[in-house]
């Protein structure tokens, strides 16, 4: 389905579905000026989304001599069709060095392996591992062939037509997120690092030490831009942005004195046990009901928040073979005064 979000420059929205993914759908958005296009992400590699993707590409009648893509980060739900919708086509690729970099060695390096091992020594088994590899929607519909890119670097700028976008480096949902902001029209597309009805996901990521940390310090970055209206790649946006952040640093905030709560209660607890304590939104399930792709997307948040306290001294990691084991450094009240204080450099003044 094609609509008109957006009036000058022409913004339209294809509703792209996301199926059996809690996500429900992408928002791809397709940019107009000038007989020059520029699509932002794709979906998964998976049938229902193309025939979607196409059919509102179709509507436009673009021309593909004078079409682009922009990739806003790795994730398969923006990344996946990407070389399958661009093959044999004259236009550019374009995605954030630090995104591709790193994407680049998920469909061609070690990371994946190096992840595995990660969860396994915060609790995963081995046989959970192996029924990811086809469980879990980020390996099952990536790209089917790797594809170069015309690579981004935080302050550079795309044209469409006469409008010019800012292009703006926020790692945290990823290592190298990048959103697009047009200063006249005071317009952001927020991809995945502001969503407006759930909370972007801030998971580990092999070679980051505090992706929680780099989420926050985005989150302030972003809090500095002019900005009237915010389209999210999830979903509706029927919030104020700025309120919408101060939202989600408190979301991390209580989730951050959760989880010196659950290290209190458990010491020496690895990750995927202190999760199994924390308070998910899965509609009223217990722990052992989620689904094991829902289970590991809950424990990587968890790790990240651990991977917080840590790099803050709040809390110990002790490698343990087989898995890891966390301590809090000082008594839990003394922990969460710490982080109140810390707290203070990410609320609004």
């Amino acid at each position: 389905m094609l609509t008109k979000v957006y009036d000058a420059p022409a913004v339209y929205r294809i509703d792209v579905p996301l199926p059996d993914n809690p996500l429900k759908n992408l928002n791809c958005y397709i940019i107009q000026s000038d007989g020059e296009t520029l699509i932002l992400d794709t979906g998964f590699n998976r049938k229902e989304c193309l025939d979607a993707l196409l059919a509102g590409l179709n509507e436009l009648d673009a021309d593909w001599a004078k079409t682009n893509l922009f990739l806003t980060h790795l994730h398969s739900d923006h990344t996946g069709l990407a070389p399958t919708l661009m093959k044999d086509k004259p236009g550019h690729i374009y995605m954030s060095r630090i995104d591709y970099d790193y994407f680049e060695s998920i469909m061609v390096g070690e990371v994946w392996r190096t992840s595995d091992a990660h969860f396994i020594a915060e609790g995963f088994t081995q046989e959970q591992i192996m029924r990811l590899h086809s469980e879990n929607p980020a390996r099952g519909y990536e790209p089917e062939t790797f594809f170069s890119v015309t690579a981004l670097e935080d302050g550079d700028e795309l044209r469409v037509g006469k409008y010019r976008f800012s292009c703006i480096l926020v790692p945290g949902h990823t290592p190298g997120q990048m959103l697009l902001y047009q200063p006249e029209e005071k317009l952001l597309f927020t991809a995945d690092h502001i969503l407006f009805d759930i909370t972007p996901n801030i998971t580990c990521w092999v070679g980051t030490p505090d992706s929680l940390g780099d989420y926050l310090k985005s989150l302030v970055k972003i809090r500095t831009y002019d900005i009237q209206t915010a389209l999210p790649a999830h979903r509706k946006n029927d919030h104020n942005v700025y309120m919408r952040i101060e939202e989600i640093l408190e979301h991390h905030l209580l989730r951050l004195k959760d989880t010196v709560t659950a290290i209190a209660a458990h010491p020496g607890s690895h990750a995927t046990e202190i999760a199994a304590h924390l308070r998910w939104s899965m509609r009223g399930r217990h722990w052992e009901e989620f689904p094991l792709s829902q289970r590991w997307f809950a424990v990587g948040e968890t790790i990240a928040h651990l991977d917080y306290l840590v790099c803050h001294g709040l809390a110990e990691r002790i490698s343990n073979a087989p898995t890891n084991a966390y301590k809090l450094t000082m008594d839990a009240c003394l922990c969460k005064s710490h982080l109140d204080s810390l707290w203070q450099k990410y609320r609004r003044i």
